[in-house]
């Protein structure tokens, strides 16, 4: 079983002050892989001086050091990044085919666009042309407290380190208990890079004990957040004291709309993209609305790919999808499960209990249910797991209203050969993203969403600013006559 129970803080790896141990589990097995030590305040206090202190010289430091330090980043990830693949699999269940494509993959993609906006955004400008006098300048927010989930690791690890260190703020980190290995690789590859010691520290624990430490800490400015929405919510009331700036990335129920004219391999697009990662995405398409006239054809698609998907090890190279990362997850899913059959959804794939050969890790068969109304709890409740919940619909008015109809608003799918019907329903979809006819929003979008889908965006320009703040400065040049 590895071993790591130190926190990185102030550039060097250091004990925790006091050991408190918590073993990582491996969802393949259900037994353990490594132990970790959750922090106390001490080790919260120590890692927000630390970064504090590095705050005064890494905030003034150039956009061009920032840069140089980013690609040595870069350059080790990349040379790392089986390694980087065998922790994400063997900490959360992603198939180790899989974490060596989209889990690293994704984020080596956000690394490489930060240092391309850095490279083009203009951290000081004129105001206007009517107010040539007063310059606009964007400065670090300080320092910030990056609070991660298991699901997509280095996803929303990189899309949070990369434009908080770019901007210039500290950091520190805390990434999910149920997945530390992959942040903790990424802490020795930020150390061999050279960054000055202070500028990104990391200390584990969970929600209730670190979480909450730095969410209140008066020391921290701000904190970035990717995970459920009744956490977003707690971390925003206890930030409220000290009044700092909190950017939500939460939860989604997307809706996928497919018209009766959409491409033949719409559906099984659909149902692929709900399974992705055991479903474990919070802008999975799980609410497939297919139009009246192709619904029967639908639902028979949507079932066979289910029974076609393949569950196995996370360990085992293949097209498979693994287990979901932990027993509450896969007893949450099971319940919703259990809900869906209950409120008298059409069970027509899957169901209840594990797939057979697996009768030890938290595996779930690949579900799909049928004639799903709105008020159901299926229809409704991010499940985050591979099940897939299929209504009809009659009108375009008609899909749009139930798409609508969730207090989430992170992505929504459309799935018609007419363009302009396509941008038609897309610009009436509440929801921060919207992707059309199977192509994915590309590296450097805006990544976040409406309602309880959290505030503010992760990706590209938008990323960066949220580690920035604005001042106005007049006088900055002589008034001409």
């Amino acid at each position: 079983m590895l071993d790591r129970r130190s926190f990185y803080i102030n550039g060097a790896w250091v004990s925790p002050a006091m050991a408190r141990d918590h073993e990582v589990i491996n969802p393949s097995t259900g037994e353990p892989c490594a132990v970790i030590s959750f922090g106390d305040q001490a080790d919260t206090d120590a890692s927000v001086a630390a970064a504090r202190n590095a705050l005064s010289s890494w905030g003034q430091s150039s956009v061009a050091e920032r840069i140089e330090l980013l690609e040595a980043f870069f350059g080790i990830y990349k040379e790392r990044s089986e390694e980087m693949a065998e922790a994400i699999s063997l900490e959360m269940g992603a198939p180790v085919s899989l974490a060596k494509t989209a889990q690293v993959g994704v984020g080596a993609g956000h690394i490489k666009a930060f240092i391309r906006v850095l490279k083009e955004f203009e951290f000081e400008h004129q105001l206007s042309s009517h107010a040539p006098t007063t310059e606009i300048i964007y400065e670090p927010a300080g320092v910030a407290a990056l609070i991660t989930p298991w699901n997509w690791p280095m996803n929303q690890v990189t899309l949070k380190v990369a434009p908080a260190l770019g901007s210039g703020c500290t950091v520190v980190l805390k990434p999910s208990e149920i997945a530390p290995l992959s942040s903790m690789l990424l802490a020795e590859m930020i150390d061999a890079a050279g960054f000055p010691a202070g500028v990104f520290n990391l200390v584990n624990g969970d929600g209730a004990g670190v979480g909450s430490q730095l969410t209140g800490h008066p020391g921290v400015d701000m904190v970035s957040f990717t995970g459920s929405t009744r956490a977003g919510i707690a971390i925003t009331k206890n930030a409220a004291d000290t009044v700092k700036r909190v950017a939500l990335e939460l939860g989604g129920k997307g809706a996928n709309i497919v018209f009766a004219d959409a491409d033949e391999k719409a559906v099984t697009r659909g149902v692929r993209g709900c399974f992705i990662n055991s479903g474990q995405s919070c802008n999975a398409p799980t609410r497939m609305l297919v139009e009246r006239s192709a619904y029967e054809q639908a639902v028979e698609t949507a079932a066979a790919v289910a029974d076609q998907t393949a569950v196995d090890l996370s360990s085992n190279e293949g097209r498979h999808i693994g287990p979901v990362a932990s027993e509450a997850q896969f007893d949450k899913i099971q319940r919703l499960i259990k809900t869906g059959i209950d409120e008298g959804a059409r069970l027509i794939a899957g169901g209840l209990g594990r797939p057979e050969g697996h009768e030890r890790g938290y595996f779930v068969r690949p579900t799909v249910f049928a004639d799903v109304t709105p008020d159901m709890s299926i229809a409704r409740e991010e499940i985050f797991g591979p099940v897939l919940s299929i209504l009809s619909f009659d009108s375009e008015e008609e899909a749009i209203e139930i798409a609508n109809d969730t207090a989430y608003g992170l992505t929504n799918y459309v799935q018609t050969q007419d363009l302009e019907r396509a941008r038609r329903v897309a610009k009436q979809l509440r929801s921060g993203m919207v992707e059309m006819n199977g192509q994915l929003l590309p590296a450097g979008s805006p990544f976040g969403g409406y309602g309880h889908s959290g505030n503010g965006r992760e990706g590209g320009q938008w990323g960066l600013e949220e580690f920035l703040e604005v001042k106005a400065i007049s006088g900055w040049r002589p008034a001409e006559d």
